[in-house]
């Protein structure tokens, strides 16, 4: 058998014996230690004296000095913590709250705290399983059919591994050689723009046919409006705005109101009347900051450079190619950015004057239940992505602010903590040992020749790009099916990145493709983890068929994002070239 052959059979043998149920991580080791030997087997010498044991220690240290993989650790941490420390319950209600006006607004719920919570945590089964505990019953409870709250779970659930922070990229960043920052710039819209689709199928769905999410009854969808403040809308303009506004020029009459609960203070004035401004606030803050960042961060910056700096060598020599970031604002920043301002500014001016009771209490639960951990998840995304600190630094400072969400939460005990780092270290060992089983692989496949067979299997295609592109992420998408996303992305994965600069495709637009066809795996039977993981919660009368039946819409929605993306790759690769450059 020829030394080709080998590799093929090799790789053929790994996705059989992963499928048998081995581990993944030894299997790969054991297959590339095995045809390593015959590989490197020398008759002159010894027995143990074969360079695939030199080959192994050379991929384990390789594995252990990556710099890519140091954040794994930390932000796998972030979301044990977060897990461990429950805070999702008071979240769910605040925002099936907030969206009880719209069609399928257990769904809508479920899928939007699946999103938030997925990025916050990124870890799919322990979102899968937590909201199969917290909304499924709900759902069922409320007459929602079994697809529907099966599927918007599952798929849900998988959005973590996708919207950064996600180890997944960080894995694919270690494997492709990419930078984590310009990977997690890129997939940012992707993510956003993948759970617009479940969203617009779910309402479309339950527009068409109202049947499969009847709406809730009126105590369920009553909002608990605090007995003071009734009373102080009987006293005062019953626009809670204007009404706050008021009473702290003038609080004598606010102060006088008798409440069984809850006494009435100034600073419990002050409180409401913070929380009524937070959409204001937010939108505000958001105009600034992009403003800010625009056009009086890069003017600043250039102009430091310019006084700060004395240029060496051959005067008016650009040291490398300015990215779009630092060129200054674009052509149509100024237009399109008074139309986004005048369009925030009319819609908050209609929330406003139809702002009631209902609608800010619904702000004070979202205030409470959202706000930290909204803002944590920003200031960890901020901070990577406008370079303020690298993504191991980044993950440090989730982790930390993890732990103080939680313990401010009073969610945390010593015990949770325990349960946390020990599958943090599980976790993060396991990935560890796959890296070093897959370096030896793919080692030891191309040192057989498969790799350049594969290559040259492809390359006598004479496909065109986009036929290549198919073809790549259609396998991907078939494995997908008897395997996980790890085995993918270290096995097969490293098989097609040497094929990208021949087809001229950016690897940083690939990956994201792939990312994003990856969230098939969790979906696409037989191994489909999302599945295990809610059929793990859910009642016993739900099948493993109506969930499987459940995900299976959500298949074609992925399929479709992706012809999107590559229709435009715009919404791909125009945020990592504006802040870092083509």
């Amino acid at each position: 058998m020829s030394d080709p052959a080998l590799g093929l059979l090799m790789l053929a043998l790994i996705v059989i014996v992963i499928m048998m149920g081995f581990p993944t991580a030894f299997t790969l080791m054991g297959l590339g230690m095995f045809f390593g030997y015959i590989a490197f087997h020398d008759p002159s010498h010894g027995v143990l004296d074969n360079k695939v044991f030199d080959l192994m220690v050379q991929r384990t240290y390789g594995a252990m000095t990556n710099d890519v993989l140091i954040s794994i650790p930390l932000f796998v941490l972030m979301g044990y913590v977060m897990e461990r420390g429950a805070l999702v319950d008071k979240m769910f209600y605040s925002i099936q709250l907030a969206f009880r006006r719209v069609p399928a607004s257990l769904a809508v719920a479920t899928l939007i705290v699946c999103t938030f919570w997925g990025i916050a945590s990124g870890l799919v089964g322990a979102v899968v399983v937590l909201m199969g505990v917290i909304a499924f019953n709900p759902m069922l409870k409320a007459g929602y059919d079994v697809k529907l709250a099966s599927g918007v779970i599952t798929a849900g659930g998988t959005l973590g591994i996708l919207i950064p922070p996600s180890v997944m990229i960080i894995v694919y960043a270690a494997v492709a050689g990419q930078s984590v920052v310009k990977l997690y710039a890129a997939a940012m819209f992707p993510g956003f723009f993948l759970s617009l689709l479940y969203l617009i199928y779910i309402i479309g769905w339950a527009m068409i046919n109202p049947k499969i999410a009847p709406k809730l009854p009126e105590e369920q969808t009553k909002v608990p409006v605090p007995d003071w403040m009734r009373k102080f809308q009987a006293i005062y303009p019953r626009n809670p705005l204007v009404g706050l506004a008021t009473a702290l020029v003038s609080p004598s009459r606010a102060l006088a109101i008798q409440s069984d609960k809850e006494r009435v203070t100034y600073w419990l004035l002050v409180k409401n009347m913070g929380a009524a401004l937070v959409p204001f606030i937010i939108v505000a803050g958001t105009l600034w900051l992009v403003w800010w960042y625009v056009v009086i961060h890069q003017q600043v910056a250039a102009q430091e450079a310019v006084s700060g700096v004395q240029q060496l060598g051959t005067p008016g020599l650009s040291t490398g190619p300015a990215t779009a970031a630092e060129l200054g604002p674009p052509e149509g920043f100024y237009l399109w950015f008074g139309i986004v301002a005048a369009v925030c500014a009319v819609m908050q001016i209609r929330y406003y004057w139809r702002l009631d009771a209902d609608r800010l209490e619904v702000i004070k639960l979202l205030t409470s239940s959202v706000m930290p951990l909204g803002i944590l998840t920003v200031v960890v995304l901020a901070v990577i992505l406008f370079g303020i600190t690298t993504a191991t630094e980044s993950a440090g400072v989730g982790a930390a602010g993890a732990f103080l969400l939680a313990f401010h939460a009073r969610t945390l005990d010593w015990k949770r903590t325990k349960e946390a780092v020990f599958l943090t270290a599980k976790t993060t060992a396991m990935v560890c040992w796959l890296f070093v089983g897959s370096a030896l692989f793919s080692g030891v496949f191309a040192i057989l020749g498969g790799q350049a067979l594969v290559e040259q299997w492809v390359l006598s295609l004479n496909m065109s790009p986009i036929q290549f592109m198919i073809l790549s992420q259609a396998i991907i998408f078939v494995l997908g099916w008897p395997l996980e996303w790890t085995e993918i992305i270290v096995i097969f994965v490293p098989i097609f990145l040497p094929l990208l600069k021949h087809f001229n495709i950016d690897p940083v637009l690939w990956g994201v493709l792939v990312f994003v066809n990856l969230q098939a795996a969790f979906l696409s039977p037989p191994v489909a983890m999302s599945a295990f993981y809610l059929k793990g919660v859910a009642p016993s009368h739900v099948t493993l068929n109506q969930i499987f039946s459940g995900m299976m819409p959500y298949m074609a929605v992925i399929i479709v994002c992706m012809i999107i993306m590559y229709i435009w790759p715009g919404m791909t690769l125009w945020l990592p070239n504006y802040l870092y450059g083509g």
